[in-house]
């Protein structure tokens, strides 16, 4: 039974590439569907759709038939053919298991670079440079640019997003799971003073009003950083509501 599993885009996309590869008509083949594509939002809960494409029976044995019929008086003149064609295999079995080594070579963070790379020349920006530094399963890219600005976006939201979508590219090829951390030319440690000075503030609101005070969403590692920021606090505490992306941190005076 001849048969493939392709996945892309959209189911359609997959049956293409599917018959490409087994070099027969759409009339030919059965789909199976075996899951829908999903474009998602900006990027997020996007999903490849994935269908398995067989050669249907008769066409096969049609195929099986015409292969004999040509091959036939060959074998039969000249023997030797048959030699020839199980060398020819063997080239394509060793060139094939070759081609594999060398997929499961790629280094996953240089994948990730490439990609990250390709969206910014989408956005505009052709200056980009990244650096890294691994420790254990954590990878920190380092990003500059003239355009640096247009990465980070209102109030860190960009960088995230890329942040996400890269690490979604870094662990799709990687042997063990990595957790990759974003920046671009220190924004984040700059982030991170305006927070802990903000919540000092608002901490202060809460406590000279005696009512609570909310902060608008944030991300939940800017949270993360306010609720460490006032952890020492004794007269307030805070906690999160809402759901995300909408999540926002909340500062209540301790009655």
């Amino acid at each position: 039974m001849k048969q493939t599993t392709q996945i892309g885009a959209t189911v359609e996309e997959a049956i293409s590439l599917a018959l490409q590869k087994l070099g027969h008509s759409r009339e030919q083949v059965d789909v199976e569907v075996l899951q829908e594509g999903k474009k998602g939002f900006l990027g997020f809960g996007a999903r490849n759709a994935e269908v398995r494409v067989t050669v249907k029976e008769i066409v096969q044995q049609q195929v099986n038939e015409e292969t004999f019929e040509q091959l036939a008086p060959a074998l039969k003149e000249k023997p030797v053919v048959t030699e020839v064609l199980e060398d020819e295999l063997s080239f394509v079995d060793a060139k094939s298991s070759i081609h594999q080594e060398q997929q499961q070579e790629v280094d996953p963070i240089d994948e990730a670079k490439a990609y990250l790379t390709s969206i910014a020349v989408e956005m505009g920006i052709t200056d980009l440079t990244i650096d890294h530094t691994t420790d254990g399963k954590n990878v920190a890219f380092k990003l500059s640019s003239e355009k640096a600005a247009l990465l980070i976006g209102k109030r860190g939201y960009t960088l995230n997003a890329l942040q996400q979508l890269t690490q979604l590219m870094l662990n799709k090829t990687a042997k063990s799971f990595m957790i990759l951390q974003m920046d671009v030319e220190d924004y984040r440690e700059r982030r991170q003073v305006a927070l802990e000075q903000l919540a000092a503030r608002m901490a202060d609101k809460a406590i000279r009003s005696r009512k609570p005070v909310a902060f608008e969403p944030m991300a939940s590692y800017e949270r993360k950083i306010i609720h460490n920021a006032l952890a020492n606090r004794l007269d307030i505490e805070t906690y999160s509501e809402g759901t995300e992306p909408n999540r926002y941190l909340v500062i209540e005076p301790v009655k």
